[in-house]
């Protein structure tokens, strides 16, 4: 929760005052398939990213006016040191987890960062309020 949700929550209040400050602003949180979707034996997790995606929203919605937006992408499975970690552990659990993924596979990190990019760009100069969803269709 101190990272998850407290610590999105102070990094946005510092960019806020300093957005209010210049006019305009962007933030892209980053949240998780589970701030979207119930996700069992993670509790904690999973309230921490409801958190970030909510405060995205809330904060969109009272900073609009104000020519700041706020945004939210949310991913799921993604290869990164702590998908190797449980993978490394549980080897097993690597077909557990793309059975429940239609394209079969992970996200690469490349991919999420595109995506972050994208929402920090000018060519999304009227998105705000939103979470962009990159789970391979997990969702679905």
């Amino acid at each position: 929760m101190a990272v998850n949700q407290t610590g999105v929550f102070y990094c946005m209040k510092v960019a806020l005052q300093q957005f209010l400050k210049q006019g305009y602003g962007n933030i892209v949180n980053i949240a998780s398939l589970a701030g979207l979707k119930a996700s069992p034996s993670n509790i904690s997790y999973s309230a921490s990213k409801f958190a970030v995606v909510g405060m995205t929203k809330s904060a969109a919605m009272e900073y609009a006016t104000k020519n700041i937006r706020v945004n939210a992408v949310c991913p799921g499975y993604t290869e990164s040191a702590l998908l190797d970690q449980l993978l490394n552990a549980k080897p097993e659990m690597d077909a557990v987890l793309k059975s429940v993924i239609p394209m079969k596979r992970y996200g690469k990190t490349s991919e999420i960062a595109e995506a972050v990019v994208w929402l920090a760009s000018d060519s999304t100069k009227f998105i705000t309020g939103q979470t962009i969803t990159l789970d391979g269709g997990t969702s679905l």
